[in-house]
């Protein structure tokens, strides 16, 4: 699906499918994950993002949203992910494009990124869970040149998407590269910023780069936004190569109890 330009903020300033079977167990469990682990890289062995938003409709039972964010974080427990949450967002700062809730998880190579996306548990979540109750849905996917930990339960997310205008050439590409890679230093509550070009170019909307920056919680994403001559500093530096932005926010929900 097309969509019509969006104008909102760049992250601070950028705003203008099949290994081991998901075991199933009769007594709950807490999914657990080591949010403080590091992730080891390597030239073969990268960390790959995968960024799912979807609109739910808005006549949707309560139920059903919670079964589809039970189901997606449910799929923790394939020996796929480095990491996965689901939930709502706490905002869309696009007027075009409005979505309700986010999928964010982590992976090895691409490898793991396809056999997740392949696996029967996912498939089932998506066909029973999610295309029945959703108007909208993008998905943009990533080699991580920033990726180091697990962001914790309640650490808030910028997550931003750049639609670059045609025949753009490289080093208009690579420049807007170096500004949105150097806003880590130029605001200190980032924890962590994940940057890269997307590779699964089907429903992203024509989205080209994305951008994930970690902080400790949503307060901390209101900061971001409070230094306006810095925030202005850095958009001036990419407007002229962006065509769109789609940005959101998101806090990470607490692990959930679930019946395996």
């Amino acid at each position: 699906m097309l969509c019509a330009p969006a104008r909102t903020r760049l992250l601070p300033s950028f705003s203008l499918k099949t290994p081991q079977p998901l075991f199933r167990r009769l007594n709950s469990l807490v999914l657990r994950r080591n949010y403080q682990t590091p992730i080891k890289m390597s030239a073969q062995n990268q960390i790959v993002e995968h960024v799912v938003l979807f609109k739910v409709k808005p006549d949707v039972d309560s139920s059903k949203v919670a079964a589809m964010l039970s189901g997606l974080n449910g799929l923790t427990s394939l020996d796929l992910t480095v990491h996965l949450s689901a939930g709502q967002l706490l905002r869309s700062r696009s007027s075009s494009l409005t979505f309700t809730h986010m999928l964010h998880s982590r992976y090895r190579s691409k490898e793991d990124l396809r056999e997740y996306a392949a696996h029967p548990e996912h498939v089932r979540v998506v066909t029973e869970n999610i295309k029945p109750i959703i108007d909208d849905i993008m998905a943009v996917d990533w080699i991580s040149n920033g990726a180091t930990v697990s962001p914790k339960p309640g650490s808030a997310m910028r997550v931003s998407f750049l639609k670059l205008k045609e025949n753009l050439g490289e080093n208009e590409k690579d420049g807007v590269l170096e500004v949105i890679g150097g806003i880590k230093d130029q605001f200190q509550s980032i924890e962590q910023l994940s940057l890269g070009e997307n590779f699964s170019h089907d429903r992203a909307k024509g989205y080209t780069i994305a951008s994930i920056a970690v902080l400790p919680g949503a307060a901390d994403l209101e900061a971001l936004d409070s230094n306006a001559e810095l925030v202005k500093l850095q958009k001036e530096k990419v407007r002229d190569s962006i065509e769109s932005v789609l940005v959101v926010d998101y806090v990470i929900p607490p692990p959930q109890v679930a019946n395996l």
